[in-house]
């Protein structure tokens, strides 16, 4: 696993042994199901189920999640080598095709749903990722580069164009 350039290796160990725990404490009376879904794709080279933790929004029976890694990390990467995976939310389960969305434009309207959502906390994580307190859709678009969104259609197709 390699680090991000903002966070060392050590951060991301961490998340992974936090995100084991709440994968292993999930359901819908947990206090992260209002926040996170757990998602569960096919390891590209092992085949094995994996879980993974994601925080979501939720638009039109679409749930979309983000990956902080970008295009790195390791769900993501299996995702886009099988596309059909499995979604735990609150007190569904159901499997779906991921779309992974790569257009900057549309990621950019992720990012102002999410903080139209949580001012707060995604104001804090932007200022993290180094974007200006009072940033403009310009710099959205272009911290939107190195962002991978994936939506997760409720059922089970997705038509992006």
């Amino acid at each position: 696993m390699k680090a991000s350039p903002r966070f060392p290796l050590f951060f991301w160990r961490v998340i992974g042994l936090l995100n084991r725990r709440l994968v292993s404490s999930y359901g819908p009376k947990s206090k992260a199901s209002n926040q996170v879904l757990v998602l569960t794709t096919v390891g590209r080279k092992s085949g094995q189920l994996r879980s993974t933790p994601l925080q979501f929004e939720e638009a039109k029976g679409i749930y979309y999640v983000a990956s902080a890694r970008g295009t790195k990390a390791d769900w993501y990467r299996n995702l886009l080598a099988n596309p059909l995976v499995g979604v735990r939310v609150k007190e569904q389960h159901f499997n779906t095709c991921a779309e992974p969305i790569t257009q900057q434009e549309k990621i950019a309207d992720f990012l102002e749903l999410r903080l139209k959502m949580h001012p707060r906390f995604m104001g804090i994580m932007l200022r993290l990722e180094g974007l200006p307190a009072k940033h403009s859709r310009t710099d959205l678009e272009k911290f939107a580069e190195r962002l991978a969104i994936v939506a997760l259609p409720l059922d089970g197709s997705l038509d992006i164009k």
